[in-house]
C-alpha cells in the first residue's frame, strides 16, 4: 500500500465519512450480524481510519466479512458511516491491485436491455472517485 496517511485520506473522501465523528459507543458493532465472524469490529474499523492504520485493515479478514447490510448506518448516533469505511477499503484494495477499468466507450456493448438502470447508477456512484 502506498502511505497510511494517503490511504487513510482516500478512504475517507470515497465514502464520505468522518470517522472523527466516532464516539465509540460499540452501537455500530452491536448491530453488525457478521460480529462474531469479524477480527476487527465495526467500531474498531473507524477507529483505525482514524488513526491511519490501514495496513492493519486491508489484511484482516473483516474487510471481507462485511455484509454491506448498513444495520450500523441505521444505529449510528453521530452518522459515522462504518460500512462506507469498509467499502471504501474494498475498493482503495482493488484500485491499488490494479485492475483494469472500462472505458466509456466500451460500456455501451456490454450493457442488456433487461438489466435494471438503478444498477448503472449504483455503479456510478460506487467507482467514479
Amino acid at each position: 500500500m502506498s502511505s497510511e496517511k494517503n490511504c487513510a485520506q482516500q478512504i475517507k473522501e470515497i465514502s464520505g465519512a468522518d470517522p472523527l465523528k466516532c464516539m465509540k459507543c460499540g452501537k455500530c458493532s452491536a448491530s453488525c450480524p457478521s460480529f462474531n465472524e469479524m477480527d476487527i469490529k465495526p467500531h474498531q474499523f473507524v477507529s483505525y481510519v482514524a488513526n491511519g492504520d490501514i495496513e492493519a485493515l486491508v489484511n484482516s479478514k473483516s474487510l471481507y466479512k462485511c455484509l454491506s447490510c448498513f444495520a450500523c448506518l441505521e444505529r449510528c448516533p453521530r452518522d459515522v458511516k462504518p460500512a462506507k469505511l469498509i467499502d471504501a477499503a474494498r475498493q482503495l484494495v482493488v484500485r491499488q491491485r490494479g485492475k483494469d477499468y472500462l472505458t466509456a466507450d466500451e460500456i455501451p456493448e456490454l450493457l442488456d436491455e433487461g438489466l435494471p438502470q438503478q444498477l448503472l447508477v449504483s455503479a456510478f456512484r460506487r467507482y467514479r472517485r
